[in-house]
């Protein structure tokens, strides 16, 4: 058996299990959205790329999710602020999406904050604050913090 072979067969038996994912066993009804700073790359334009990860397991999906964040140096000075989309989020599922982060060296973030959600609408229904179901998390070198 492969190495692949053996992911997708972990993969299966963690689904079969009801297992959620590596965030642990969360279950579909804990109502949380979870979003993860999964990495930071650097890129070939200058920019550092910003892999997240959103899990929705809140009752419902979203048609608008608008992230303001303030980017940190290592000083603790803010460097920058950007607004990023990473609508739509279905429910009961992982979203990847990619962010760069312009004329920045990965290197020289040190603390990604976010400070605004100034869209958060569930699908089909009025925008909502959604500060209380957010859990953050971050895999990469910088927190994400709220």
């Amino acid at each position: 058996m492969g190495h692949l072979d053996r992911v997708a067969a972990v993969a299966a038996l963690g689904l079969a299990l009801g297992l959620s994912g590596p965030a642990g066993a969360q279950s579909a009804a804990d109502g949380r959205l979870t979003v993860e700073l999964n990495k930071l790359e650097d890129g070939e334009t200058g920019a550092c790329r910003a892999f997240f990860l959103f899990r929705n397991h809140a009752d419902t999906p979203f048609e608008g999710f608008e992230m303001s964040l303030a980017i940190l140096d290592t000083d603790g000075v803010i460097d920058r602020l950007l607004t990023i989309d990473a609508a739509p989020l279905p429910m009961d599922r992982t979203t990847l999406k990619l962010f760069e982060i312009p004329e920045t060296d990965c290197a020289a973030v040190g603390e990604v904050l976010l400070h605004d959600l100034p869209v958060c609408r569930p699908q089909n229904a009025e925008a909502m604050d959604c500060f209380p179901i957010l859990e953050l998390v971050s895999r990469a070198d910088a927190p994400l913090v709220k």
